[in-house]
């Protein structure tokens, strides 16, 4: 959410920033704020005249009444409670007026950093750079799901009949597979000096509404019926809600955190045989990371982020690239958002198995997140990005470290994790 003050002073810019991200329906939406700013500021104006009026009446009365003049003590009671009644409702029409304000201000969106590419959507993403030689070996690559099922690794048919459509039932060495590299993503980022969290799988509305936009929370979010709670679609959601309302000092700061939990997602709208298996589903695990940190120093942490992902992938053998998101794929309070792509030589292209986000102060302002200066209080920045989310992320890992026998390789960084094993081995052919 941008500070009404900016809006006021900029219209053209957030206008501008709009038809960037090629929402051009939502363009009055900053006309009717600063007209709705005006007249809540004409308001508090009122009522600030009032309330000084009805504190010199006040005084007037006592005297008055000591000097008997009882009469026009009445009158001015009278006056007192006409400003009285007058105040009351104003400060209903105040109320009112704030809450038109908010509702139009949670929907316009955050200001895009300059350096991020002007484009529709993620089809005008541009590559910055690849990690790892991608290779397409001399033999078939099989689907993700039939390489699974020869380790006697996955049971869709048995998840579809218990939860339905994108669940599974993962077993046997690619269960244990799964767990590794979750527990491999947790070390390595505990290495790279961040603390370990474990945090609540369920969230209030207050804490959705603060962490992602409206369109996000239509298209991700499964609410608990009749609760005020909603299942995580990352431990992103409550990472950052952990510090809502909080005054952090300056020298306390940075906050790092890597988190571990399931995470539930509608995921409307997913199609395509690259879209079925266990690419896009409604329940994973996931390693996170966040980090909460003065403004002037959110962009370097923005790049260390990222790269915490790519050295990940590059310890398990596994090609990456970086794509810097368009403006057009930018959620509404992303400032910037770089995707890490991996490698599959099924596919002979890379896909999604990251996203790294600058946030700006958008969450911060929505959540009440400051931080104390020397200068006074301000908002903090909040960032976020995947440190590894399988069994996406498997895909690309048994693709890559896929041999011709149908054996998967498995690298030297989660050999601890898979009990010493170098390689894992089909069940049948």
């Amino acid at each position: 959410m941008l500070d009404i003050k900016f809006v006021r002073d900029n219209p053209e810019v957030v206008k501008q920033n709009i038809k960037n991200k090629f929402q051009d329906h939502k363009l009055p939406l900053v006309d009717e704020v600063i007209e709705l700013d005006e007249k809540n500021r004409k308001i508090k104006q009122e009522v600030e005249a009032l309330r000084a009026e009805k504190n010199s009446l006040s005084k007037l009365i006592g005297g008055l009444m000591k000097d008997g003049k009882k009469d026009e003590a009445e009158e001015i009671k009278a006056k007192v409670a006409a400003g009285n009644a007058r105040i009351d409702e104003l400060t209903d029409e105040e109320k009112t007026t704030e809450e038109e304000i908010k509702k139009r201000m949670m929907v316009i969106p955050n200001i895009i950093d300059k350096s991020v590419p002007i484009g529709k959507d993620d089809s005008e993403n541009v590559e910055i750079e690849r990690f790892g030689e991608p290779v397409v070996p001399d033999f078939e690559v099989p689907y993700h799901t039939d390489i699974m099922e020869k380790f006697n690794g996955i049971d869709l048919d048995a998840a579809r009949k218990v939860a339905g459509n994108g669940f599974y039932y993962l077993m046997g060495d690619i269960a244990r597979l799964h767990s590794a590299v979750i527990s491999y993503a947790r070390d390595f980022m505990i290495d790279r000096g961040f603390t370990y969290c474990v945090p609540p799988f369920m969230i209030r509305s207050n804490v959705v509404t603060g962490v992602m936009s409206f369109d996000e929370m239509d298209q991700m979010m499964y609410k608990i019926e009749g609760e005020d709670l909603y299942l995580i679609g990352t431990s992103e959601h409550s990472m950052i809600g952990k510090f809502i309302g909080t005054h952090t000092n300056e020298e306390d700061l940075p906050y790092t955190l890597t988190s571990y939990s399931p995470c539930f997602r509608k995921e409307k709208g997913a199609h395509g045989i690259e879209e079925r298996g266990v690419y896009r589903i409604h329940q994973f695990e996931k390693q996170e990371m966040i980090v909460i940190c003065k403004p002037e120093d959110s962009m370097m942490w923005y790049d260390k982020l990222w790269k915490n992902t790519v050295d990940l992938f590059r310890s398990m053998d596994i090609p990456v690239r970086t794509l810097e998101c368009c403006s057009g794929d930018l959620a509404d309070l992303k400032v910037k958002s770089v995707d890490v792509e991996a490698w599959s030589p099924r596919q002979k292209k890379y896909f999604e198995v990251g996203s790294c986000s600058n946030l700006g102060d958008a969450q911060a302002r929505r959540l009440s997140i400051r931080i104390r200066g020397k200068e006074g209080n301000y908002f903090a920045h909040t960032l976020n990005n995947t440190v590894v989310a399988p069994p996406r992320m498997l895909i690309a890992f048994l693709e890559n470290n896929l041999q011709a026998d149908g054996s998967v390789k498995i690298p030297e960084a989660l050999q601890p994790y898979m009990g010493g094993n170098t390689v894992i081995v089909p069940k049948h052919k």
